[in-house]
């Protein structure tokens, strides 16, 4: 059995599954089904999360609701570019091909860029692009796409790390140990390793996370959460489109 072959058979249906996991998370959350079977029309629970949070702002006076809207936007808007960032600059160092594989890898650690602070910055990356699009969904999608989308990166976290402990060995027990797991530390916990990082690969890779940014930010203006739901949903076709002409990167072959 080649490599190729025992990664795919070691690695745990979730992981190679994941992107599909996360797409099927957000239709859900979009959709909410449960509030067409409850018969809850968009003046209620039904509404857009935005709208919602602002009028709850506006009753409690913490601002007028123009404000409220405003203040959330911002919000929304350095959520998905900090994700999307963060994300980007994770997959110039661990490889545009190793970050679309579908199966576990594990042939060297990574010791450089975001690595040095936190050892998943794709994770927190997709969990604060995730906050950003719950702006869009109605409350109870909302909360089933954080809740539900917290749940699942928790349990591919733990499936990494017990692969890369398996693989590794003492090299990433010792990384672990001064690299926090999701919560960055202020300065770098471990010496650079020198790895040239990727750009334009990890740019093409993350195209969905800055088709959502940069949808908040250029349209956000029009309060249009329909019009900003169709943004992100030419962004995940975009990224499709993408993915099915994937770019290796050179120092991976």
């Amino acid at each position: 059995m080649n490599e190729v072959q025992d990664r795919a058979r070691k690695t745990p249906l979730e992981f190679r599954l994941r992107f599909a996991a996360f797409a099927l998370i957000y239709v859900i959350g979009f959709l909410a089904p449960w509030n067409w079977a409850l018969h809850l029309d968009g003046r209620g629970p039904n509404a857009h999360t935005w709208g919602l949070l602002a009028v709850q702002l506006t009753k409690l006076g913490a601002l007028p609701i123009n404000s409220a809207f405003h203040a959330l936007l911002a919000v929304a808007i350095v959520c998905a570019f900090a994700g999307a960032w963060l994300r980007t600059w994770g997959s110039a160092y661990l490889g545009a091909d190793a970050m679309l594989d579908s199966n576990l890898r594990g042939e060297s650690g990574i010791a450089d860029g975001p690595y040095r602070c936190l050892r998943n910055p794709l994770y927190l990356g997709t969990f604060l692009i995730t906050l950003a699009m719950a702006m869009l969904m109605p409350a109870t999608g909302a909360l089933f796409t954080v809740v539900a989308v917290v749940l699942f990166l928790a349990r591919l976290i733990a499936v990494e790390e017990k692969f890369l402990r398996l693989r590794l060995g003492a090299a990433y027990a010792e990384y672990s140990a001064r690299v926090p797991r999701i919560f960055p530390a202020l300065r770098p916990r471990i010496p650079a390793g020198g790895q040239r990082p990727h750009w334009l690969q990890a740019v093409l890779a993350e195209i969905f996370g800055w088709g959502v940014a940069v949808s908040f930010a250029a349209v956000g203006w029009k309060y249009n959460a329909v019009l900003l739901t169709q943004c992100v949903l030419v962004s995940a076709g975009v990224a499709l489109v993408l993915r099915a002409f994937p770019t290796r990167d050179s120092h991976r072959g």
